[in-house]
């Protein structure tokens, strides 16, 4: 098969070198003929180390490499078969490109997008033929992430969507099936765990270094809220956040932190920048947190059941079914259980008294009881029967 791949920074070059180990001849375009060199030169020193510890052969290594051609003329794409952009989150730009890659590819081509949270059927809309346009979203770094998740347009035909998951799980990965909604799955529901913990540091509840320690340690997290924007790029959070909100029409929930946007601004952009919400200077030492149970229970508590309430939003919405969207946080963000079985595990009636607690004393409307859940205490149902239940868990 052979597949276009437009854009070679780090996610570009890391769904090439993904299609390019399941045998497929991968073109990796970019207008930047030093993006391109410096795209190859990464794959080989990655290939180098897999080779030095056992995980490859040398033979296969020079096999992927030599699958994937490194071009600067976008027509170079036209015999592909699918075409999958990975460039700057602008949907301008993106829809000047798949504009343009119509007027040469052929009619059977699937196109689809990388973005993490533009609307889909915005830029299927820029296509002669929307219904092959679709959301393809891996996760960083695709080569290690397993989940991907698949988002139709409206405009986009069952088979375009069928023959898409089919070709990206015989790439190895794990679909899930997102509605073309801000932030699909993964990047709506994981709002909470940033916004939550930054409200929880602003009001002084608590500083950095002990929400991290109470996420890690007591929930069970494998990265703090912190530690976790620090690694993608507090950037590139904050926009993300930005975007979520105002695509869901300024709804509270989503609203962005004063802090998180200060960070950005003043290029404290986290572990590429040296510095974020930790300094990461070769001498820097991490501030110790305040490892106090009640308050560490406390901060947990009040994140999860953002979280559940996000996540049973989701599911009322219809964005994903019940296992889907446990299975992308899960394996897109590693949260340590799905959270719809968190909150079957939890008890139902807890999620909507901690929700409540938290209205009552805010009296905001981020804070706001899911319909869902309120309607499954009614009916004292759970998300899972017990025998999935207990699997989940």
């Amino acid at each position: 098969m052979k597949v276009g791949i437009i854009g070679a920074g780090t996610m570009g070059s890391g769904i090439a070198q993904v299609a390019a180990s399941a045998n497929c001849q991968v073109l990796l375009f970019d207008t930047q003929p030093e993006a391109l060199v410096k795209s190859q030169q990464k794959l080989a020193k990655i290939m180098n180390r897999l080779i030095e510890k056992g995980r490859i052969t040398p033979m296969a290594a020079s096999t992927l490499q030599a699958n994937i051609e490194y071009v600067n003329s976008l027509e170079t794409l036209a015999d592909s078969e699918l075409i999958i952009e990975a460039i700057v989150e602008d949907p301008a730009v993106k829809k000047k490109v798949f504009s343009t890659l119509e007027s040469f590819v052929s009619t059977d081509c699937i196109l689809a997008s990388n973005t993490s949270s533009l609307s889909i059927a915005s830029l299927a809309a820029a296509c002669q033929q929307p219904e092959r346009f679709i959301g393809i979203h891996f996760f960083n770094p695709a080569p290690l992430m397993k989940l991907v998740e698949i988002i139709p347009a409206v405009q986009t035909s069952n088979t375009v969507k069928n023959k898409a998951r089919a070709i990206i799980v015989g790439w190895g990965k794990l679909t899930v099936l997102a509605k073309d909604t801000p932030g699909f799955i993964v990047n709506r529901v994981a709002r909470p765990f940033y916004g939550e913990a930054l409200r929880i540091y602003d009001e002084g509840i608590a500083d950095i270094a002990t929400i991290d320690w109470a996420m890690k340690t007591i929930g069970g997290f494998r990265m703090g809220p912190f530690e976790l924007m620090d690694f993608i790029g507090n950037d590139i959070n904050y926009t993300v956040t930005e975007t979520v909100f105002k695509a869901f029409f300024y709804d509270p929930r989503y609203r962005p932190s004063f802090t998180q946007k200060r960070m950005a601004e003043a290029g404290y952009l986290g572990r590429k920048s040296g510095r974020g919400y930790y300094d990461y200077s070769e001498d820097s030492k991490k501030p110790n947190p305040v490892e106090d149970q009640r308050l560490g229970q406390a901060i947990v508590d009040r994140i999860v059941a953002m979280l559940i309430n996000e996540a049973a939003d989701a599911l009322h919405y219809r964005v994903a079914s019940a296992v889907d969207i446990d299975t992308a946080m899960a394996k897109g963000v590693n949260y340590p259980k799905g959270l719809l079985a968190w909150a079957d595990k939890m008890g139902i009636c807890t999620c909507v008294e901690r929700l409540d607690a938290l209205f009552e004393e805010y009296h905001e409307t981020r804070y706001r009881c899911s319909p869902l859940l309120r309607k499954m205490l009614k009916n004292g149902a759970t998300f899972y029967p017990e025998k999935v239940s207990n699997k989940n868990n």
